[in-house]
């Protein structure tokens, strides 16, 4: 069975920075592409970074390239995000995904 736990949300001041995890298990992480996403409040969700596997090449969207950092231990079957400069905008449930099964997501909050 296909899991995906996210972990590492919560509250934090604009300006700020956070890391959050997504732990991966029932597949071969190591042989998957994995994306982050994101729903902010009363939007639709949309793609924000991916890292591909064996080569851990990376891509993001606009607004969070240059703040944000995708990145994966295959060994761990773990994927990472690491957001910097956070901004009240950035606030969303942030999801993890190979695109054919989905996390819970956590909850980000950018507020001063």
């Amino acid at each position: 069975q296909v899991q995906f736990v996210e972990s590492g949300g919560g509250l934090v001041l604009p300006g700020g920075s956070l890391k959050l995890s997504c732990a991966a298990s029932g597949f071969t992480f190591s042989t998957y592409t994995m994306y982050w996403y994101r729903q902010r409040p009363g939007k639709e969700r949309e793609w924000i970074a991916t890292i591909t596997s064996p080569s851990q090449s990376t891509t993001y969207a606009p607004s969070v390239k240059g703040r944000f950092a995708i990145s994966r231990d295959n060994a761990k079957s773990s994927l990472y995000l690491q957001m910097s400069s956070l901004k009240p905008e950035d606030t969303a449930v942030y999801y993890c995904t190979n695109e054919d099964y989905w996390g819970q997501g956590t909850q980000v909050t950018v507020s001063s």
